[in-house]
């Protein structure tokens, strides 16, 4: 979070590729909420007209704005559920893996999941966030600061583990049959189909959404990497149908269908959405 000293210090620094760097990312993170309450005025104007019965000429005059100006908020500020993943920017996370090449460990990126942040970068372009990338390391336990996606799963690295101890709902565990997505709501157990049979091409991922002080967490977990992708996918197309902006936390499984390319070609939740509220 920046604060007037930041913005005094930025401004300076004796350094000028240093002072260049602070004012670079000051202006980020300043656009950033900017646009931010542009989506909320928009959506306390659509409120007002939806709740309470108001005309957008009434809404206008109390303002203090033209209609036309109204009008114009209404057609060109950021839609309402780019808060589902939080003002930005946004740091995205996919797993950085290590296997041998020539005889020595070397890291790599799963192809799947670099599909999974690319998705999410497309997605979070068009909600007007700003995005930042990093890698997740096997012996990964902090989040970064500010809001985030985690794509990782419970065999990933330790971040994902934490994460999913605080959903009481949907949970993941391991037997001699591989990795399952559990629900303590209905007590079933749901398994990717791909991990059964590799001629069956529909995995499945899970997703959370979670408000943590200031800032949003969405954490997506695939049985396989092609199971984030799915998610990412779903999200992509049902963001807007998922987003509520009273919930503190949802979450819910989404089973998705990929072709031999392991592009995904459709997704469908199959577990909630299950919402929670104040």
């Amino acid at each position: 979070m920046a604060t007037p000293d930041d913005f005094d210090q930025a401004r300076n620094d004796p350094d000028p590729i240093r002072r260049g760097q602070r004012v670079t990312k000051l202006m980020a993170f300043y656009q950033q909420r900017g646009n931010e309450l542009a989506r909320a005025r928009k959506a306390a104007i659509e409120e007002a007209h939806r709740d309470r019965g108001m005309s957008y000429k009434e809404i206008a005059e109390l303002l203090g704005i033209t209609q036309g100006r109204v009008s114009q908020i209404r057609s060109s500020a950021p839609r309402e559920e780019r808060a589902f993943f939080g003002v930005g920017p946004v740091a995205v996370g996919i797993p950085r893996r290590f296997g041998l090449e020539d005889g020595r460990e070397r890291p790599f990126i799963d192809g799947s999941d670099q599909a999974t942040q690319d998705t999410l970068e497309d997605t979070l372009g068009r909600l007007v966030l700003a995005v930042e990338g990093f890698s997740i390391d096997p012996d990964r336990e902090d989040l970064p600061e500010g809001d985030c996606v985690i794509v990782c799963g419970p065999k990933s690295a330790p971040i994902a583990r934490r994460l999913l101890e605080g959903d009481s709902i949907l949970g993941f565990e391991r037997d001699d049959d591989g990795w399952w997505i559990t629900d303590s709501r209905t007590g079933l157990r749901h398994s990717s189909p791909y991990r059964r049979d590799s001629s069956i091409r529909n995995d499945i991922g899970y997703f959370s959404r979670r408000q943590d002080g200031g800032r949003v967490i969405v954490h997506i977990a695939g049985i396989t990497s092609v199971g984030s992708l799915g998610v990412a996918h779903w999200l992509d197309h049902n963001v807007k149908a998922v987003f509520d902006p009273k919930a503190t936390f949802v979450n819910g499984v989404v089973e998705c269908e990929f072709d031999d390319s392991f592009a995904v070609t459709d997704s469908r939740i199959i577990v909630g959405p299950y919402v929670e509220k104040p």
